[in-house]
C-alpha cells in the first residue's frame, strides 16, 4: 500500500510540480506570483475540449491546438496588461492577476458554461498496468513521462540556448540586460508565454481526473502556489521538488491520518515554510545585515 500511494502521489505532484514551475517562471522575473495562471490553464483545456468536441478535431490537433493557444496567451495577456501599467507596485501587480483571473473565469463560464463537462483523453485513467501489488493507469505513466521530459527540456533551453541565457540575464538584473542589448519587453512576454504553455500542460492532464468547468483548476493553483513556496519561488528546480514532495505528502496524510483534511496539507506547508524559511527550502536565503 505504502509503494501505491507514493506513486500516486509521484503522479499528481507531477501536476503541483508543472503549476509551481509556471508560476516560478514568472516570479522570476517580475517578482510577483501570477493568480491567473489556473485559468490561463483552464480556458486553455477549454480550447482542446472544443476543437475535440464541437469542430471534430482528432485529439492530437486538438492538444496542439490548445497548447498554442495558451503560449499566444500569455503573451498577450503580458502585452495587453502588464506591460501598460505604468511603475506598478507589487501589490499593483497582484490586484492584476487576481483580476484576470475574474475575467477568464467569466469568459469560460458565459462560453461553456459552469456545468462540469468529462474530459475525454483516450480513457487513458481506465487503462491499468500491474507491477505486482502497484497499479498504476496508463493516464499516471504518461503523466510522470511528459512532466519529467517537459522540465528536461525547460532545464535545456534555460541554461543551453541564447533565449534561455537572456531570460536568465533578465531574472537576475533588468537594467543590466538592457544595457547589454536585451529586449527586455519581449523576453518578459515570452515568458508569460513559455509559463502559460507548462501551466496548460498542467491543466490537459488534470482535466480527465477531474471535470471541466470554470473552476477545474483553483485546487492545483493552490497546490502549485504552495510547492513553489516550499521549494522556493525564486528557484525553478526547488519548484519542482517542491510539487513532488507535497504530492507525496498529501497523499500519505490523507491515506494515514484524515482524508477529510487532505486538501489543508497545502496550506498548512505555506504557513509553516513562510514561518520557519520564507525563501523556501532549496532557495537561497538571504539576511539583511547592517
Amino acid at each position: 500500500m505504502f509503494t501505491q500511494l507514493i506513486i500516486t502521489g509521484i503522479s499528481i505532484g507531477s501536476l503541483y510540480a508543472l503549476m509551481a514551475l509556471a508560476m516560478s517562471i514568472i516570479y522570476k522575473t517580475s517578482h510577483t506570483p501570477n493568480f491567473a495562471q489556473g485559468e490561463m490553464a483552464m480556458i486553455s483545456t477549454f480550447v482542446a475540449f472544443a476543437l475535440q468536441t464541437t469542430y471534430q478535431f482528432p485529439l492530437g490537433i486538438a492538444l496542439l491546438g490548445a497548447l498554442l493557444f495558451s503560449l499566444i496567451l500569455g503573451v498577450v495577456i503580458e502585452f495587453c496588461f502588464l506591460r501598460r501599467a505604468k511603475n506598478p507596485t507589487i501589490v499593483d501587480l497582484i490586484v492584476m492577476t487576481i483580476g484576470i483571473q475574474l475575467i477568464i473565469q467569466g469568459i469560460a463560464g458565459w462560453k461553456w458554461g459552469a456545468e462540469q463537462k468529462d474530459f475525454p483523453f483516450l480513457d487513458l485513467d481506465s487503462q491499468l498496468v500491474h507491477f505486482g501489488d502497484v497499479v498504476i493507469s496508463h493516464l499516471n505513466i504518461l503523466t510522470i513521462g511528459t512532466s519529467l521530459v517537459l522540465m528536461l527540456l525547460l532545464y535545456l533551453f534555460f541554461q543551453h540556448t541564447r533565449m534561455g541565457t537572456a531570460m536568465r540575464a533578465t531574472q537576475q538584473n533588468e537594467v543590466a540586460a538592457k544595457i547589454n542589448g536585451i529586449r527586455v519587453n519581449r523576453i518578459k512576454a515570452f515568458t508569460w508565454g513559455i509559463s502559460s504553455f507548462v501551466g496548460a500542460v498542467a491543466g490537459l492532464f488534470f482535466a480527465p481526473i477531474s471535470t471541466l468547468d470554470p473552476y477545474l483548476m483553483w485546487e492545483p493553483l493552490i497546490k502549485g502556489f504552495a510547492a513553489a513556496v516550499l521549494g522556493g519561488m525564486t528557484s525553478l528546480g526547488g519548484a519542482v521538488l517542491g510539487g513532488y514532495l507535497l504530492g507525496i505528502i498529501e497523499n500519505l496524510f490523507g491515506a494515514y491520518i484524515s482524508l477529510e483534511f487532505k486538501s489543508t496539507v497545502a496550506f498548512v506547508i505555506i504557513v509553516l515554510v513562510l514561518w520557519f524559511r520564507p525563501s523556501g527550502l532549496f532557495a537561497k536565503h538571504y539576511q539583511r545585515k547592517v
